[in-house]
């Protein structure tokens, strides 16, 4: 971590297909071992099953999956004489997004189809009828918020 200044963001190069930075970067998430041509396939082949099934533009629907998964608040831990408490407080929009995606990718590795392609599918459109592992991760973290809401005039 430098000390002189803040590491500047790296700017994303647009998806080839839909042209979309936040699928880009979705994909590099989802990328293993750096073979992007695979998380390529992956994520192209989802989207067209998503299509195909919910009759719906993909990018429209992936983006409406991410944005029912993205948290608003978290819990953070802070030490205060000795203890220490988790304290709700509002999630930047980049980590919003990070979160988001991180869970999606989770999630959808963690799901019973035969094939990466599949599990991600059927992940986004649970996701976007509000319902699947990754929602259920954003209404935990909601409610962890909610239960510690006492602690919030800690936050700093």
């Amino acid at each position: 971590m430098s000390r002189r200044h803040r590491a500047e963001k790296r700017a994303i190069l647009p998806d080839a297909k839909y042209g979309d930075t936040i699928l880009t970067k979705f994909m590099n998430n989802l990328m293993l071992d750096g073979k992007k041509s695979v998380a390529e396939r992956i994520v192209y082949g989802a989207l067209e099953r998503v299509e195909g099934k919910l009759k719906r533009a993909p990018v429209e629907v992936f983006h409406e999956a991410l944005e029912n998964i993205k948290p608003s608040v978290e819990v953070r831990s802070r030490r205060v004489g000795g203890a220490t408490y988790q304290i709700p407080v509002e999630v930047r929009p980049e980590r919003r997004e990070a979160l988001a995606i991180r869970w999606l990718i989770k999630a959808s590795r963690s799901r019973n189809e035969n094939t990466m392609e599949e599990r991600l599918a059927s992940e986004l459109m649970d996701a976007v009828s509000s319902r699947g592992s990754a929602v259920k991760k954003r209404e935990d973290t909601h409610k962890m918020a909610e239960a510690n809401k006492a602690f919030s005039h800690y936050r700093w």
